[in-house]
């Protein structure tokens, strides 16, 4: 696979060149990342002008990314309102004389953080940020191998970390899956349904008829689910999502 940047009607655009038949551009969230799938031999002129022709379409969606709502930056403050699986929870902190932090869920709506007293804006964050992916790690591995059973594949690794673009990434060939950290904010069938798209990809590595057949099969609304997602709240991002957790399959 080959991958190259160029510039197109003042645009960015990301060339993959992969061994296909059809060209196909995409734009993705949340800053309107522009992607194309070109065949290996399509000539450079004939890309460029798939895209300008599509610049239009283009143009609307990374309009409407910029114009989709961000949470606001956490402080990790007392009321604060933070998300676990969909469900909002009140933040109350409390700051102790012990060096180890703890976080805990007081029933259906409050989120216990105690802390060191000296800690940090960005030791809170990172030790927040653990914490979700430690939770959501727990949901997603019973997840994951359900739908593997289910589909009749099984990945060879799969492993969690922060990504900007996408809620999930399959390598095909090697039969690795990547899920992103932000999934545990967002509601189970979300999190069900980008584990089925990942896994569909190790039937079809693209997303033609028979990869959404898989989810046709799988999620008979996959569809209205993928539409769900794409319109939450994008997180606010900073440096400090830069933490990579992975998990070995056995």
């Amino acid at each position: 696979m080959n991958i190259e940047c160029s510039q197109i009607g003042g645009v960015r655009v990301e060339i993959v060149r992969k061994k296909i038949k059809n060209l196909h551009i995409g734009c993705y969230p949340p800053d309107g990342r522009v992607r194309v799938a070109a065949p290996e031999n399509l000539s450079p002129d004939a890309i460029r002008l798939a895209v300008l022709t599509r610049m239009s379409w283009i143009k609307r969606k990374q309009a409407a990314f910029l114009k989709q709502e961000r949470q606001t930056e956490r402080r990790f403050v007392s009321g604060e309102t933070h998300f676990l699986f969909g469900r909002p929870l009140r933040l109350e902190v409390e700051r102790w004389d012990k060096k180890v932090h703890r976080i805990s869920r007081l029933g259906n709506d409050r989120l216990l953080f105690r802390v060191p007293v000296e800690s940090t804006l960005g030791q809170m964050r990172r030790w927040m940020e653990a914490w979700q992916k430690s939770e959501l790690r727990k949901q997603a591995t019973p997840r994951l191998e359900t739908w593997e059973t289910r589909l009749g594949v099984r990945t060879s690794k799969w492993g969690i970390r922060p990504m900007r673009t996408k809620w999930g990434s399959c390598n095909p060939h090697k039969g690795i899956i990547w899920l992103n950290s932000d999934l545990a904010k967002k509601p189970m069938r979300m999190i069900d349904y980008v584990i089925v798209h990942e896994l569909a990809h190790l039937i079809s590595p693209r997303h033609d008829e028979k990869f959404r057949a898989v989810l046709d099969n799988a999620l008979p609304r996959w569809r209205n689910i993928r539409n769900e997602l794409n319109a939450l709240p994008l997180s606010a991002w900073t440096d400090a999502t830069s933490e990579q957790i992975g998990t070995h399959r056995p």
